[in-house]
């Protein structure tokens, strides 16, 4: 089932990422972005909006609580939000080009058969 996962900013500020309901006008599964400054840079952060009062990723905003969707929400940052809402691991055929240490590593199945 794909999910209409947006980004957003509330009228106080906080920007949210959460699972659009078009019916009932509002933002389901909602987890708090924060920014937090590094010394390679900034990092963001995803939470549960109710944190630290809630461990889990729950809850919902009206849309009357929304001051601005963001056109496009980043595609790292959308896939770290399905696993952390579905307890999943998501990846991609190229996560898996460089396998070494995990199973082996011979390129040739015929050396395995070799006396």
């Amino acid at each position: 089932m794909a999910y209409d996962i947006r980004l957003v900013k509330l009228i106080n500020g906080d920007n949210c990422l959460g699972k659009w309901d078009e019916e009932g006008n509002k933002l389901t599964e909602v987890a708090a972005l924060q920014t937090v400054p590094t010394q390679q840079g900034v990092q963001m952060l995803l939470l549960p909006f109710g944190y630290p009062f809630e461990n889990e990723i729950a809850g919902e905003i009206k849309a009357e609580h929304i001051m601005y969707h963001f056109k496009k929400v980043p595609e790292e940052l959308e896939t770290k939000y399905i696993e952390a809402t579905s307890n999943l691991t998501l990846s991609t055929p190229g996560d898996l080009k460089n396998l070494k240490g995990l199973g082996g590593d011979t390129a040739n199945i015929s050396q395995l058969f070799k006396k």
